[in-house]
């Protein structure tokens, strides 16, 4: 029984299975039989280089174009990028990173907790980012990968230790800075969505509002509600402006367009509560004793856009405007 034809069965040490060669490999049979090329590339009749690139054309077949990988030499180990074209020719590749290892690393605890790290981050970029940042950051994982099994291969030609753990320590770094890329890319995609969840819902506040402008006795209450939403509009892009606004990104999607349409209905919350509260004499508007009715509703706009922007400095303005209740003296003692 030839070596690649355990290669083609399966990632244990038995893998011969006939029934299974005309379906596409899963990694580590293709990891087999590279490894199985590898070691007879060199033999007068290679039949293991044919099997390879055959088990290799079906892989490509089913999972995309191999543009990146790294074979370890001296143990069936290795790990890739694959990217598969998307219907759209301009839309960016499907990216998929590959790695088997695990045997390769039992006796590198070192090594494989970093190749963990790299695992962690692939899938976390695979499900996260999309279009280029992923693109980018699958390959600053699949580098760094490289570079990891690269010391297995080290080891086991019995290279220096202190230079194969000076190498790890640079690799550590370089997951940390893959790390923070992937952080910077998703905050940055979440962010997007975060802001589409909230234009979106100010403007159906806008256009559900604008219908009851119609009537008078509601209408400073409906131009609070818009200028509110507005006002969180304008906060929450200030704020990206300035780069601190940190989302959570690995919730989805639909969680972080639900946060971001929350924003405005709170602002337009806040800002109805304020309005009505100058209407009805709670406060006081900060103008002149002789403004016109005009000049009364533009400064409730003002208001309103300030409540919608600062929530605490609504909550802070409500709370000053309601005096807190008294307590109840204590009872004499013996009454």
């Amino acid at each position: 029984m030839s070596e690649l034809s355990h290669a083609l069965a399966g990632a244990t040490p038995a893998r011969h299975d006939p029934a299974r060669i005309s379906r596409a490999p899963s990694f580590a049979e293709l990891v087999y039989a590279h490894y199985d090329w590898w070691r007879d590339r060199d033999a007068p009749e290679n039949g293991s280089a044919k099997a390879y690139h055959e088990a290799l054309n079906r892989y490509q077949h089913r999972h995309g174009e191999l543009v990146s990988a790294y074979w370890c030499t001296h143990v069936e180990s290795g790990a890739a990028l694959t990217e598969k074209k998307r219907a759209v020719p301009w839309a960016t590749p499907l990216c998929e990173f590959h790695r088997e290892s695990d045997w390769a690393t039992k006796h590198a605890p070192d090594i494989a907790r970093e190749l963990h790290r790299c695992d962690e981050l692939a899938v976390r970029a695979r499900v996260v980012l999309k279009g280029v940042r992923q693109s980018i950051c699958l390959r600053l994982v699949m580098a760094s990968t490289a570079h990891l099994l690269s010391l297995v291969d080290a080891r086991a030609a019995h290279a220096d230790e202190e230079s194969v753990k000076a190498a790890l320590e640079q690799e550590r770094e370089a997951l940390k800075k893959a790390n923070d890329y992937y952080t910077h890319a998703a905050n940055g995609q979440a962010q997007i969505v975060y802001f589409v969840g909230m234009v979106a819902v100010a403007a159906a506040i806008s256009v559900v509002a604008g219908l009851f402008l119609a009537f008078d006795e509601w209408a400073p209450a409906v131009a609070a509600a818009i200028a509110g939403a507005a006002g969180a509009v304008v906060s929450v892009v200030q704020r990206i402006n300035d780069g601190h606004f940190e989302l959570e990104y690995d919730v989805g999607r639909p969680y972080a367009f639900f946060l971001g349409g929350l924003r405005p209905v709170i602002g337009a919350a806040m800002a109805v509560v304020i309005a009505s509260a100058f209407a009805s004499g709670i406060m006081h508007l900060p103008i002149s004793a002789d403004a016109s009715a005009a000049d009364e509703r533009f400064a409730l706009i003002v208001i309103s856009f300030i409540a919608g922007f600062s929530e605490r400095w609504a909550q802070d303005t409500l709370a000053a405007a309601v005096p807190a209740s008294k307590e109840p003296a204590a009872k004499p003692t013996g009454s």
